[in-house]
């Protein structure tokens, strides 16, 4: 009986307060609706827990709420959402005199995480470098720019643009310009540097007009690649190699940095290396890094 009470005390409660809130505002019916089933699946949820009423919670009871919601699955910006009804709701209580104190003031909301990118593991990053056919001239130069890319982690727009006085052969570096004008050097590794050197002192020098281009990769016509001719070479690529993952321009640079920091790098040296202005740009790959530890472990410990 008395949880019976309780329920019609907070329905009461809910409709005077979304009566109250079409007053003021006039909001939809459809918004009004979302409301009322956000502060229902609150009340009930005190209710199971034989917590206070809706009006008789603390800041813990929020707190408490938000991470049942996210343990149960539900996204940060579901939370985000569900927090600000709640802050209306209260506010609204606070106003009206049938609370003193906002149990949500002090209650932070979520921050919408930004999604993580999409990487290869370094088997499917092997399959891809050495789908490239290596008996043509299209094949080396590709072979080359897979090669480059993954072994520097440069952005697409950068490894197009690139121009010959960019790489040093023999100290194996590149000196990139990337956003905002900024120049970082960035070492190629052997791998990289044997194929670019293929390409370079083979297929490049047959390809016609290929002397009157200071572009590094060029099309079987002379003239430099674009972003969105790459892209179509890396996507049948990654098909004759037999990986069905979603693929964007960047995922070589999103592997380079996840496997940098899978062999322990350090976040610093991969900031540099990336061209990252802020370090929290860079730090959202040790999440992706965590996650195939765990999944590492997960698979292989005899107790994961």
């Amino acid at each position: 009986m008395a949880e019976s009470t309780g329920a019609e005390e907070d329905t009461a409660i809910i409709e005077a307060f979304l009566d109250g809130l079409w007053m003021e505002r006039g909001l939809a019916n459809n918004t009004l609706s979302a409301y009322r089933s956000d502060l229902q699946a609150f009340a009930r949820w005190l209710r199971a827990g034989e917590r206070p009423t809706l009006l008789r919670i603390g800041r813990a009871d929020v707190m408490g709420y938000l991470s049942a919601r996210v343990a149960a699955g539900s996204s940060r910006r579901s939370g985000a959402r569900l927090l600000s009804t709640l802050r209306r709701f209260y506010r609204f209580q606070v106003r009206q005199g049938a609370m003193e104190h906002d149990p949500t003031a002090r209650v932070d909301a979520p921050r919408a995480g930004r999604p993580l990118p999409a990487s290869l593991d370094e088997d499917e990053v092997e399959c891809l470098l050495d789908a490239p056919d290596g008996e043509t001239t299209l094949g080396l130069r590709d072979r080359a720019m897979l090669e480059v890319l993954y072994a520097t982690g440069l952005r697409v727009s950068e490894l197009v643009s690139l121009r010959m006085d960019q790489i040093n052969r023999r100290q194996g570096v590149v000196r990139v310009t990337g956003k905002g004008g900024k120049e970082r050097l960035v070492p190629l590794g052997e791998a990289a540097l044997a194929a670019l050197d293929n390409y370079l002192d083979g297929a490049r020098g047959v390809t016609p007009a290929a002397s009157t281009t200071s572009a590094v990769f060029i099309t079987g016509r002379g003239q430099g690649m674009t972003r969105q001719a790459f892209w179509y070479r890396i996507r049948d690529h990654a098909r004759n190699a037999g990986i069905h993952k979603s693929l964007s321009p960047h995922t070589l640079r999103h592997s380079f940095a996840t496997h940098l920091l899978n062999h322990g790098a350090d976040l610093r040296v991969v900031q540099l290396l990336l061209g990252h202005s802020d370090l929290s740009t860079t730090q959202v790959y040790t999440h992706v890094a965590r996650a195939r530890l765990q999944a590492l472990h997960a698979g292989h410990h005899p107790r994961g």
